[in-house]
């Protein structure tokens, strides 16, 4: 079975972290689908069903997204309410994300030391992702933690654009 890779970035034409992670992963078409939901639904609505099948058609399933404002774009949250609904992915009957391995990719703009508790944030990304893992651990999906390229291409170079491509396929496939 194939990975499903939810890309959900709002402007990923100015991107230079998740478009790099999304030309790796399209070089392998048999092992990942990636769905780029901003270009699937540019109005925002979304078609609940066909990401539910979507969803069911694959084994894993990794959301990617830029973290900003702590937190992940509207697009992505609007998804997550819509189509994690009750009777499907919680609730008495809602077992479809039940152990179904799940993980996190996202890029934060910020230095990777900015990111724990003496830091300027004063919390660690694991920390503040813990809304993504409690989610999952509710729909009683295999939560599998995350990725994460921190500060940006500027700062660090295109050899770490690169090798963090390389890290992001290596993640995917350990999960």
């Amino acid at each position: 079975m194939k990975t499903l890779v939810i890309v959900t970035h709002p402007s990923m034409e100015t991107s230079v972290i998740n478009k790099r992670w999304v030309e790796e992963l399209k070089k392998y078409p048999e092992t990942y689908t990636v769905h780029e939901l901003y270009n699937v639904y540019p109005d925002g609505n979304i078609d609940v069903k066909k990401e539910q099948q979507l969803i069911e058609s694959h084994d894993k399933l990794v959301l990617q997204f830029p973290f900003y404002w702590f937190n992940c774009p509207p697009l992505l949250k609007k998804w997550l309410d819509d189509v994690f609904e009750y009777g499907w992915a919680y609730g008495s009957h809602g077992d479809k994300l039940k152990n179904r391995k799940v993980a996190l990719s996202v890029s934060a703009g910020i230095k990777e030391e900015d990111y724990h508790e003496g830091g300027r944030y004063r919390y660690t990304m694991e920390q503040l992702l813990v809304p993504f893992e409690t989610t999952f651990l509710y729909c009683k999906a295999d939560y599998r933690s995350f990725y994460a390229f921190y500060g940006t291409e500027n700062e660090l170079g295109g050899a770490d654009v690169e090798k963090s491509a390389q890290g992001y396929i290596g993640f995917i496939d350990s999960l």
